[in-house]
């Protein structure tokens, strides 16, 4: 079962491309959803607010993946497309990747946009720190203090991560576990006398 996926864990330095005078300045940010998009974009327009092309690809997701890719005024297909087939060359999600262009002058033609902002993207990811991280379930457990030490236990043994915990007339974790783990501890906890556990969606 695949329960990793490759993504960055900061935005890229800015990384910049030429062709016949036309400068493509290329982004890599890490999102988690359309609002982090946005922003993104908004502080790049502020920081190239003569640029006439902001041309992006997007990516969300691990299990259920969304993407858009936006050619912002230049021909169709010729921009965001590109960019978005370098995403898939490098097998990443939940990431940004921008190109700013400005204009040089000489018109590239579409085959000139495509190779341009494909090769605008490719250096944007290759200036992109990217790591692997794990797909991960998590459960809400609720239990009295009497277990406490039997839970820490398997939570110790078994390396989990807890998320948060409240400890009030009873205890209550939530934990993560790594997708292809996650039967084997739900199954773990389930038959722990006096632990109730649920899967959070």
């Amino acid at each position: 079962m695949q329960d990793t996926y490759k993504t960055i864990e900061e935005p890229s330095e800015e990384t910049l491309f030429k062709d016949r005078n036309s400068k493509f300045f290329g982004y890599a940010f890490p999102v988690l959803n359309e609002e982090d998009i946005k922003n993104a974009l908004e502080e790049l327009k502020k920081k190239h607010h003569s640029a006439r092309h902001f041309c992006y690809a997007w990516q969300l997701g691990v299990e259920t993946i969304s993407y858009r890719a936006n050619d912002d005024g230049e021909p169709n297909n010729s921009a965001g497309m590109p960019i978005y087939g370098q995403i898939q060359a490098f097998d990443v999600t939940n990431i940004l990747i921008v190109s700013v262009r400005y204009f040089g002058g000489t018109k590239l033609g579409v085959g000139g946009l495509i190779n341009a902002y494909k090769n605008s993207a490719q250096l944007a990811l290759e200036a992109s720190k990217i790591i692997i991280k794990t797909i991960d379930v998590q459960f809400q457990l609720s239990f009295g203090y009497e277990v406490m030490n039997k839970v820490m236990r398997i939570v110790k043994e078994k390396q989990l991560t807890i998320i948060s915990q409240t400890l009030e007339l009873d205890c209550q974790y939530i934990i993560s576990v790594r997708k292809k783990e996650a039967e084997a501890i739900l199954e773990i906890f389930t038959n722990l006398y006096k632990v109730e556990v649920k899967k959070l969606d």
